[in-house]
């Protein structure tokens, strides 16, 4: 299978009919695929979302993708604590950049957390294993998926739930990128902040 038809087959009309073709499974098919996306950050939850939304209407779409996104994250999150002293993720833990997130996190608890998981672009596969492997309450970190995903979620549901009124509104469209950059933009302001005050602590260590 080639790259072309990789992405044929994550396009958002390939989904919806996928939806359509097994709609006597109910919703089981959407959430699914949100909560996979957590396993397999390769996957386009953005796609995901849309398809929810413009398949099932714009609140039952959205709590789908938001009871699917949030319960794969959870579901990684536990299984990382369960497991996180075997030997993979015994080597992932020792990798630098994985140790100075954890502590990133461990420091300053929800909020970091929350921002990261409102973003539609952070990897949120690699947010949960690095959460799981810190020693974040599991309050905390409970908290900042359900909000966090809460706002990406809806976010990526509004845009997907009209997509003729993208076509017919161009100025809409325009608003709906322009929100979506926005996003992108703030999400690697955080990522950056992130780097630059770890770089300063690890100078500030080695004085």
């Amino acid at each position: 299978m080639d790259m072309e038809t990789v992405k044929q087959w994550f396009t958002l009309d390939h989904i919806l009919a996928l939806l359509e073709q097994y709609r006597s499974f109910g919703v089981l098919p959407g959430i699914a695929a949100t909560l996979l996306e957590s396993f397999f950050p390769i996957l386009p939850m953005v796609v995901f979302v849309m398809a929810n939304a413009a398949a099932f209407g714009l609140w039952k779409g959205f709590f789908i993708s938001w009871f699917g996104a949030s319960l794969g994250s959870l579901l990684v999150f536990w299984l990382t604590r369960k497991v996180g002293q075997k030997r993979f993720f015994h080597f992932v833990r020792r990798h630098p950049k994985v140790r100075q997130f954890m502590h990133w996190i461990e420091r300053h608890g929800f909020g970091p957390l929350f921002l990261l998981y409102c973003f539609p672009f952070t990897p949120s596969a690699l947010v949960n294993i690095v959460a799981g492997l810190s020693r974040i309450s599991r309050q905390q970190f409970i908290l900042a998926v359900l909000l966090g995903k809460m706002i990406m979620v809806f976010t990526i549901s509004f845009i997907g739930y009209d997509l003729v009124a993208l076509v017919r509104q161009p100025l809409r469209t325009a608003m709906i990128a322009a929100a979506v950059f926005l996003l992108w933009y703030a999400g690697k302001r955080v990522e950056a902040r992130f780097s630059l005050t770890e770089k300063r602590e690890s100078e500030g260590d080695g004085e």
